[in-house]
C-alpha cells in the first residue's frame, strides 16, 4: 500500500514536471516564466521539494524491505527458475529505482541548484527580469555526455514505471482478469510516452532544433 500510494505521488509529478518541460518549444517566454511561477512560491516550493524527496526515499525504502522479506521468505534459491509472467521491469524494480534515484540527485544538482555547469552563473535575465531557464536547459543539454546521461536514466524511469505505473492498481486490489492486462498495456504505453517526451528536449537541442535565447 505504501509502495502504491507513493508511487501514485511521484507519478502526478512526473507527468506534471514534464508538462513544465515541453513548454522549453514555446519558446523562452514561456517556460522562464513557468519558472518564475514557481520560484514565486518562496518557501512553498522547498516545502514542496522536501516532500517530493521524502516521497521518494520512502518508495524506495519500502521497496527494498519488501524484496529482502520476500529473499528471506525462500532463503534457498530455485535449482531452476523460469520467469512465466515477471517481467525484466518487474524484476529489477529494485535496481532501476536506485539507479533512478541516483539519476534524480543529479538532476537537483544541475539544475535545480545549478552546481554542476559554471556557465549558468553567466546567463543574464530575460527582458522580463526572470532567470533564463530556457537558455540554461539548452547549454546543459548541448554536452552529448550529459545529454546521454538523461536519456539512460530517462529509459529506466521508463522500465520502472513499465510495471509500477500498473502494478500499484493490484496492490489496492483493484484488478481483475479482464482489467489486469489492460492496466498492465496501459502501463506500459504511459511510461514509454513519458520517455518520448522528456527525451524529445535534449534530442532537440542536439539536432539544433533549440538554441539558446542568449550567447555565452
Amino acid at each position: 500500500m505504501i509502495v502504491a500510494i507513493t508511487g501514485i505521488i511521484l507519478i502526478l509529478f512526473v507527468i506534471g514536471h514534464l508538462l513544465g518541460n515541453l513548454q522549453i518549444f514555446l519558446g523562452p517566454d514561456w517556460i522562464n516564466g513557468y519558472s518564475q511561477h514557481l520560484r514565486d512560491l518562496g518557501p512553498i516550493l522547498w516545502i514542496i521539494r522536501i516532500f517530493l524527496l521524502t516521497t521518494v526515499i520512502v518508495h524506495i525504502y519500502v521497496t527494498i524491505r519488501l524484496a529482502i522479506d520476500n529473499r528471506r521468505a525462500r532463503p534457498k534459491a530455485y535449482i531452476e527458475k523460469e520467469h512465466v509472467k515477471a517481467t525484466f521491469a518487474s524484476r529489477h524494480m529494485v535496481m532501476s529505482g536506485l539507479i533512478v534515484l541516483a539519476f534524480i540527485i543529479y538532476h537537483i544538482a544541475h539544475f535545480t541548484v545549478r552546481v554542476t555547469d559554471q556557465r549558468f552563473a553567466l546567463l543574464k535575465a530575460d527582458p522580463l527580469n526572470h532567470y533564463d531557464v530556457y537558455s540554461m536547459m539548452v547549454y546543459g543539454f548541448q554536452n552529448i555526455y550529459v545529454s546521454s546521461f538523461y536519456v539512460l536514466g530517462l529509459f529506466l524511469l521508463a522500465l520502472h514505471l513499465s510495471h509500477g505505473s500498473s502494478s500499484f492498481f493490484q496492490s489496492l486490489g483493484l484488478n481483475n482478469k479482464t482489467l489486469t492486462p489492460r492496466l498492465a498495456f496501459g502501463g506500459r504505453v504511459f511510461a514509454w510516452l513519458l520517455f518520448l517526451g522528456y527525451t524529445s528536449i535534449p534530442i532537440a537541442v542536439l539536432l539544433g532544433l533549440v538554441k539558446p535565447a542568449q550567447q555565452l
